[in-house]
């Protein structure tokens, strides 16, 4: 082989030993195969890329082709700025970050490429995991959501526990996790971007899958605004119940209540029925006094209501309030 194998000048940087090797030296050493390598004091090693395995608990499904391609000619130019972090695992490496960086390589050629040598478990591999992709934008939230859905069911700890081992806000984890349950056609539409997380978050108030189905489409045909879809599932399951859509009553009359606190209060409703995905009603009376009141419709809407709203988590299939 005559192309450059090297560390980027950035990694170079890093390191307190850089690698030496350039040219048709280093050449020369990337072709040698097999897990003997030579590295720096920081640990730097270099592995065979056909020896690599994907990180079984990576939590993305679809790597871009062209952006692979397109980071793979940075790598033949510039060489890796940083490596990948791997583990041993039988007589062969797993993956624990730098899935792109390793697949960028081999289509540029690279027949090894360089790598720290991480001890982590299964547990740990799995965090690791999340960490590196949760604050990507370009990773779907559904795959985010399954890998914390994942987790949760095998680690059996709740969304709270999850968030301090991740440094994630637990939100950001209820609100993921509760896109999983979405009907296959609207997971289908978010993962293909014709509906944003938004729109598919305002949906779960509806419950019912055929409705929620039907109002993807709508949002599909009418290029409707979150806001505008969130007003219109709130007008569906008022109409649904024989109530107005404001979901605000009490002791006095709507007709007396100051337009702005009116609002508000609806806004209030509409954010608890997306967070919680079933109807809420907030009703205030006067001296600010009032009352939260949330819906559920069967028994195991109740217990799951009750396992976010305790805290309690998820034993079985967690999902989030």
């Amino acid at each position: 082989m005559t192309r450059d194998r090297r560390l980027g000048r950035g990694l170079e940087a890093l390191l307190s030993q850089p690698m030496q090797e350039s040219g048709d030296q280093a050449s020369e050493h990337h072709d040698t195969g097999g897990h003997d390598s030579t590295g720096g004091d920081q640990g730097l090693v270099w592995v065979n890329v056909y020896e690599i395995d994907r990180n079984p608990f990576q939590p993305r499904q679809y790597f871009n082709d062209e952006e692979i391609r397109t980071l793979g000619e940075s790598i033949t130019e510039h060489g890796m700025l940083q490596p990948v972090i791997v583990r041993r695992h039988h007589d062969r490496f797993q993956l624990v970050s730098g899935e792109r960086r390793w697949r960028a390589a081999t289509v540029a050629g690279w027949e090894k490429v360089p790598a720290q040598i991480w001890d982590a478990d299964d547990r740990r591999m799995s965090e690791l995991a999340i960490i590196e992709n949760v604050q990507r934008k370009d990773l779907g939230p559904l795959e985010k959501a399954t890998s914390f859905q994942r987790y949760l069911e095998q680690y059996q700890c709740t969304q709270e526990e999850l968030a301090a081992r991740v440094n994630v806000d637990r939100s950001t984890i209820a609100n993921l996790i509760r896109l999983l349950d979405l009907p296959e056609p609207v997971q289908d539409a978010i993962r293909e971007g014709t509906i944003s997380q938004g729109h598919a978050r305002a949906l779960l108030p509806l419950g019912d899958h055929r409705e929620q189905v039907a109002f993807v489409r709508r949002i599909q045909e009418e290029q409707l605004s979150v806001r505008a879809t969130e007003q219109l599932v709130q007008e569906a399951v008022a109409a649904a119940d024989g109530e107005a859509p404001l979901g605000v009553v009490g002791h006095e009359p709507a007709s007396r209540t100051p337009r702005a606190r009116n609002e508000h209060l609806a806004s209030l409703a509409q954010e608890f029925r997306t967070s919680l995905g079933t109807k809420v009603d907030i009703r205030q009376g006067t001296k600010g006094r009032g009352k939260i009141v949330i819906h559920f419709t069967s028994h195991e809407e109740f217990d799951r209501l009750r396992a976010d709203l305790t805290g309690r988590g998820n034993q079985n299939r967690t999902q989030a309030g």
